[in-house]
């Protein structure tokens, strides 16, 4: 298998790159790579391009880039708004959401949020990581953290927040996405109407919940959506990862295809 690899240098036809310490580390000491052999990589901004190996060092490894192999896409714009966790279980919630597509994780300390500290040069190699295995070809953001008083009052007023609500009134999460996708004259969950938002966020509180006086404070913001996840009271990074899928599939890219050349032989149509 070509390895695929996340590089910040500009990519253009027949460029030639140095790679970090970290990629020099995986292709040499870990893949056991010489020069010569093939790799794939992207930047975020260029697209994916096939390269060649034409130095290896134990300092640094040298590519050369052969041919643009997809251009760049984009993402949904969708931020995943999350109390920090403890640390595996952090970890785990910044891989599985950027494979599922989050376009900026936006760490809120809330009332019961019981982790204090967060890594987020961790945290960003968790996201490079999974961006490279799954063949994304973006980098999601990842914030300082932030209070949810700083959060709503620098909250962008065209972007849609998604209120992962464990209690008081809420409509299922599948059914207040849908109503989105009606018509612009169609009023939407909260009364209003107009065309359908392209800004969106899913806010997560923390394992001990949101207080009482966080979700009566969210639920009377103008831009909020509270939702259900159904009947059982879901871990903190579960109940995120299941907003996320839910929404990618009803709002978001969830209705398209990996590209032919990214899929098995055998899966190939």
């Amino acid at each position: 298998m070509i390895p695929r690899l996340y590089v910040t240098a500009d990519l253009q036809p027949d460029g030639v790159v140095a790679i970090d310490e970290r990629a020099t580390h995986y292709l040499r000491n870990v893949l056991r790579r010489q020069a010569g052999d093939p790799v794939v990589v992207f930047n975020g901004r260029d697209g994916e391009f096939n390269a060649e190996i034409t130095a290896l060092d134990k300092r640094a490894v040298q590519l050369h880039l052969t041919a643009r192999k997809r251009e760049q896409d984009s993402v949904p714009d969708l931020w995943l708004c999350f109390a920090p966790l403890k640390k595996d279980a952090v970890d785990f919630l910044i891989e599985k959401a950027t494979e599922l597509g989050v376009a900026a994780f936006r760490p809120v300390f809330t009332q019961h949020t019981a982790a204090t500290r967060l890594n987020l040069d961790r945290l960003a190699a968790n996201a490079i990581e999974a961006a490279e295995q799954t063949e994304r070809l973006t980098l999601p953001e990842v914030h300082t953290p932030v209070s949810l008083d700083q959060l709503l009052q620098n909250w962008p007023a065209e972007r849609r927040m998604i209120l992962c609500a464990e209690a008081g009134p809420a409509l299922p999460i599948a059914d207040a996405l849908q109503r989105f996708t009606t018509a612009p004259e169609k009023s939407h969950p909260s009364g209003e109407k107009g065309a359908k938002p392209s800004s969106w966020a899913i806010l997560c509180g923390p394992e001990g919940g949101f207080a009482r006086s966080e979700l009566d404070r969210l639920n009377k913001l103008p831009f909020v959506t509270p939702v259900g996840l159904g009947p059982r009271i879901l871990r903190a990074d579960t109940a995120a990862l299941s907003a996320l899928a839910i929404f990618q599939a009803v709002l978001g890219d969830g209705n398209l295809r990996p590209p032919p050349s990214m899929m098995p032989i055998g899966q190939r149509a």
